[in-house]
């Protein structure tokens, strides 16, 4: 799952000209749900959302206070838009994002999960799969995107870093031979240059005694 937190002063969701929910202080959260994605993602993506300390302290010490801790609220949006492509053309690709009827069903217990880790009162939702206009202040601003990714994903990705990383190395030794070979042949040309110097020097030398 992957998420985009903004810290708000107040956020609210309207539907056909009605509003649904809407917060003070606290947390707007837009969500969506990858293929992959489990029961753990949603639980550890809810438990990210209460833990993350996006406020400071009384004195003045920055990062220190989570929304629990400051008595913020939350507001949840389902968006599977984060979801999508645009590595090709000018039409975003929304193939990354989960299909809706099983999206539902995580995001929902994301949502749950939300507010059993808090307060069912603090926490708010918008209405799954509804064109929604959103509307926020954001306090700072402050924006951050967090994610929980399924373990077989990860190895995934871990492993593509790595081949990125042997590619650039054999890329950027490929480019360094022809640089190197240049400077040897370079010294090995300037090494005769050298040699013959000393011999014609030497063949006087002996001409002069």
């Amino acid at each position: 799952m992957k998420a985009i937190l903004q810290r708000v002063l107040s956020a609210s969701v309207t539907v056909d000209n009605q509003l649904v929910s809407a917060i003070g202080q606290g947390i707007l959260v837009l969500a969506a749900v990858a293929p992959g994605d489990t029961v753990k993602e949603a639980e550890a993506l809810a438990s990210k959302v209460l833990k993350l300390k996006l406020w400071d302290d009384e004195s003045g010490g920055r990062w220190k206070k989570s929304v629990q801790d400051i008595g913020g609220e939350v507001l949840c949006v389902s968006q599977f838009t984060l979801l999508a492509s645009t590595k090709k053309g000018s039409k975003p690709d929304f193939h990354g994002a989960l299909g809706p009827d099983e999206a539902k069903t995580l995001y929902d217990l994301f949502y749950k999960k939300v507010q059993e880790g808090y307060a069912t009162e603090k926490v708010k939702n918008g209405v799954f799969q509804a064109m929604m206009q959103v509307a926020l202040v954001n306090d700072g601003p402050v924006t951050l995107e967090v994610s929980a990714t399924p373990a077989a994903q990860q190895q995934q990705q871990q492993q593509k870093k790595k081949e990125d990383r042997k590619l650039n190395q054999k890329q950027q030794k490929q480019l360094q031979q022809p640089q190197q070979r240049a400077m040897q042949d370079g010294q090995a040309a300037a090494d005769k240059v050298s040699g013959s110097n000393r011999s014609s020097l030497g063949g006087r030398v002996v001409e002069d005694c």
